[in-house]
């Protein structure tokens, strides 16, 4: 079983930036994932990264403001968030999968473990 805990959500205003973590226990982790739901909408893919780091993929509307990393050492994964919108506003996951495959998957659905999400909000 694996535990996934977010934090660094809060409040910015548009145009500044925060930085995510989502910190891992419980056992090894794989592939990672962190998905947002904005208010009154689904959730949505963002950001993914493989287990080894050397691979990631990007929403095509985060493209050059996101970046994701991880430290295997430190069992946490990070999200980058740059030039933030008010569009970017939600409540952001993480999750891992049980794969340690090349290329993480952005389908939610092959993700096992959820944290319980960190809230971003971007005022204009």
């Amino acid at each position: 079983q694996v535990q996934l805990v977010e934090s660094g959500g809060g409040l910015v205003q548009a145009g500044g930036s925060l930085r995510l973590s989502c910190a891992a226990s419980g056992r090894d982790w794989y592939n990672m994932g962190w998905f947002r739901r904005a208010p009154g909408k689904e959730r949505e893919f963002a950001a993914a990264i493989s287990w080894t780091g050397g691979s990631s993929r990007y929403a095509d509307s985060l493209k050059g403001r996101f970046t994701i990393s991880r430290d295997n050492a430190k069992n946490t994964a990070y999200l980058q968030m740059n030039s933030l919108k008010p569009e970017d506003t939600g409540v952001y996951y993480c999750a891992t999968d049980t794969a340690r495959t090349a290329v993480p998957a952005i389908n939610a659905g092959m993700y096992a473990y959820w944290g319980q999400g960190t809230q971003v909000i971007v005022s204009s």
